[in-house]
């Protein structure tokens, strides 16, 4: 997916000038990046608790961490909101710095 939005935008569709100059583009892209950026903590975490899981057992984990890993997946999700109401604003226009 992201190599076929670097596609449209160096090579096809309105070309650089017209992306990087429209403020929710600039803020899709950078959400995308703090999303998934962010995302690695959790991920890591649920990796490690793969030898549990294979043995069937349950993982364990402190309260704190779980409250943790649930807020920072709440905030990629809202993030990922953004991300898509940054993409519906670019499809109208809105935001243009030109």
């Amino acid at each position: 997916m992201l190599a076929v939005g670097l596609l449209r935008v160096f090579y096809f569709e309105k070309g650089t000038s017209y992306y990087f100059h429209s403020i929710p583009f600039i803020v899709k892209l950078s959400l995308f990046v703090i999303v998934a950026l962010v995302s690695i903590y959790p991920t890591l975490e649920f990796l490690s608790w793969s030898k549990s899981v294979k043995q069937r057992k349950v993982p364990a984990v402190t309260d704190r961490k779980m409250r943790t890993l649930r807020a920072i997946i709440h905030w990629e999700l809202h993030g990922v909101i953004v991300l898509l109401l940054c993409a519906a604003l670019m499809a109208k226009g809105i935001g243009s710095l030109r």
